[in-house]
């Protein structure tokens, strides 16, 4: 069994942190409390559809990489949240394989139209 890469390695780097921070100062509040008409400030970034780029890195498959850093990258794939959205319902939700807006294979249906 291999060892998780770290935050770093799997792409949480100085380029994320800055292209999280404008992120979070365009959109400052959590979607999914937004949504429940709970104005509640956003902390994390997340990725709607699960880019899984920790997995294609250490998978060493060329394509896989390229897919998993373009969903990485994709802002038209991200929320806000804050840290108990993303870590509880949010965390649920991809545990339990399907992500909304996604086939069963976690292939967005189409990215742009995610919770916005």
């Amino acid at each position: 069994m291999r060892s998780r890469l770290s935050a770093q390695q799997r792409g949480y780097d100085s380029r994320w942190q800055k292209a999280r921070n404008t992120w979070l100062a365009r959109h400052p509040l959590c979607e999914m409390c937004r949504q429940r008409g709970r104005p509640v400030a956003a902390t994390v970034v997340d990725h709607i559809v699960p880019h899984h780029l920790g997995d294609a890195l250490q998978s060493r498959d060329i394509n896989a990489i390229s897919a998993a850093r373009a969903l990485f990258w994709d802002s038209d794939n991200w929320q806000s949240l804050c840290k108990p959205c993303h870590d509880g319902a949010k965390a649920q939700e991809e545990a339990s394989g399907v992500v909304r807006g996604s086939d069963m294979d976690g292939v967005p249906l189409d990215p742009a139209s995610h919770w916005r």
